[in-house]
């Protein structure tokens, strides 16, 4: 493919650590501004990952935005966190057909995935909640319970569904397939996993797909910001409610950790992740000298969530 000059590409590379961590940058024609805040909340370990990208694919610039919630080790978030959207922006039919184009890349992540694993580890799987902006088109892929929610209008609008074994029609999928949901705490796949749809799990996977669920939104005066996390944060914060509290806040990366910050303060149990997405419908060409990724503390990605 036509590859931009590599300059173009910024993206958030480095593991996380023991403490939170946010930073954030603004596109190389101003159309939009991002910013990510990452904590392990009250968890000793961390299996959530995060991806924030702007690249160049055939002339176009394009921001690509994830979170990845891992389960049974961080294997699994880590590697999706590393390969989905390299997979992505190397489909030929990424620009002509993106929605297929991101279909094809989570299934094609899944499989390389389950070969890459040493069938003695332990059974590692992930969520992931991904955003990618290309012109003025917004396109959200959702595996398993991370959420994706963008503010049009000024109202809170969900374009992710989580994946939760107990709806009728996961529970119709996985039962037809051969396998069974049972309450164990909560409604659980096998007895076992809380998501119905994610990477990885392997003694799971005839259930358990990376099937992605696509929602197309245009991009226009009405469409404010988008918010991705995973369910640490929204375990405790509703969609409104999220919405509501970085309304104000022009800049993402605050905006970020302000919902990191009141998800710990409200007592998530999980590791919490946020990556907040600013649009500028009449700003194009701001400031370019915020190209590339400037948060003032080292980028982070990885974390924990049990699912």
């Amino acid at each position: 493919m036509g590859y931009l000059n590599s300059v173009l590409s910024s993206s958030s590379q480095v593991h996380a650590g023991d403490g939170p961590v946010s930073g954030g940058g603004l596109s190389h024609n101003g159309k939009f501004s991002y910013g990510y805040a990452s904590s392990p909340g009250k968890r000793s370990s961390m299996e959530d990952f995060y991806e924030t990208r702007i690249d160049g694919v055939d002339g176009e610039i394009v921001g690509l935005f994830g979170v990845f919630d891992g389960h049974g080790g961080a294997r699994a978030a880590e590697y999706v966190k590393q390969n989905l959207f390299s997979n992505l922006i190397r489909h030929p039919k990424f620009i002509s057909d993106t929605s297929a184009a991101i279909a094809d890349a989570y299934k094609q992540t899944d499989s390389e995935f389950l070969n890459s694993e040493n069938s003695q580890n332990r059974d590692a799987g992930s969520t992931a909640s991904t955003a990618i902006l290309v012109g003025d088109r917004l396109l959200v892929a959702n595996v398993g319970d991370s959420r994706a929610v963008i503010c049009r209008g000024g109202n809170a609008i969900a374009v992710s569904r989580d994946h939760k074994p107990d709806q009728s029609d996961e529970r119709q999928r996985i039962e037809d397939a051969g396998g069974f949901v049972m309450w164990a705490g909560t409604w659980r796949v096998g007895g076992v996993l809380a998501v119905s749809r994610a990477f990885g799990d392997r003694l799971l996977k005839q259930y358990v797909v990376a099937d992605p669920e696509i929602q197309e939104e245009k991009v226009d005066s009405s469409l404010e910001f988008l918010i991705l996390a995973s369910d640490g944060l929204w375990d405790v914060v509703s969609n409104d409610e999220a919405v509501g509290m970085i309304k104000v806040i022009e800049d993402p990366e605050e905006g970020a950790r302000r919902l990191m910050t009141e998800a710990y303060q409200r007592g998530s149990a999980d590791n919490i992740t946020c990556v907040v997405v600013r649009f500028f419908s009449d700003q194009a060409g701001v400031g370019s000298s915020r190209d590339i990724d400037h948060g003032i503390i080292p980028d982070r990605s990885s974390g924990d969530s049990s699912t």
